[in-house]
């Protein structure tokens, strides 16, 4: 049996780094069968099925304080980028253009990810405990379906709406919204089975759950 402390290391290690990677990935855009979305939108979504393992071994006071984390590494990560890229450069280093456009901060861009992420992971956390004292054990899967199924178009709603408001019209910003909100909820489809790696027996004890 893993011990405690790697158990919650794992947890909310990675839960962590997916909220990293999501944002460092978002400043690419594609299109996927004719819908255009931040590259971020496929890891992203497994974010949401990740709290709710954390929230099923560790407890809704850990999932809170995985999500306040990832938001305070996201900040930090996003102010460390401006720092470096105003760095003076080697007179050798010639990718300073480049490292600007893939790293730079985009302000609203920046600010509108992680409110998003705020909003609508602190929403999952609820919704997924309300769910969890009226969905018996077998069918956990509806927990994680459930809690999905309003936290992810929460979080595109916020993101697209933040970040893109007043920028293209109206009906390019429901496209790109419901487009995020159709490739969530399919990979939140892929990502289901994860809920049933960990055992819903709280490995540890915190305040007020």
């Amino acid at each position: 049996m893993k011990k405690p402390a790697f158990v919650v290391t794992a947890l909310v290690g990675v839960y962590v780094a997916l909220q990293l990677i999501a944002d460092v990935t978002a400043v690419k855009i594609v299109e996927v069968a004719g819908v255009t979305l931040p590259a971020a939108t496929f890891i992203f979504a497994i974010t949401f099925t990740w709290r709710d393992m954390i929230h099923k071994r560790l407890g809704r006071e850990w999932a809170r304080a995985a999500i306040w984390t990832a938001a305070i590494a996201n900040v930090g990560m996003a102010l460390y980028f401006v720092f470096v890229i105003n760095l003076p450069s080697a007179v050798f280093w010639g990718n300073q253009e480049a490292l600007a456009a893939i790293l730079g901060v985009v302000p609203r861009i920046t600010i509108a990810s992680i409110l998003a992420e705020l909003v609508s992971e602190l929403l999952d956390t609820e919704v997924y405990h309300w769910l969890v004292e009226r969905i018996p054990t077998r069918h956990q899967w509806a927990r994680v379906l459930g809690s999905n199924a309003i936290s992810l178009p929460v979080d595109s709603i916020i993101f697209v709406g933040f970040a893109f408001g007043g920028t293209m019209p109206v009906a390019a910003l429901v496209s790109v919204a419901v487009g995020q909100i159709v490739f969530k909820g399919l990979v939140t489809l892929v990502s289901l089975p994860l809920i049933y790696a960990v055992p819903e027996r709280p490995i540890l004890a915190v305040g007020g759950d």
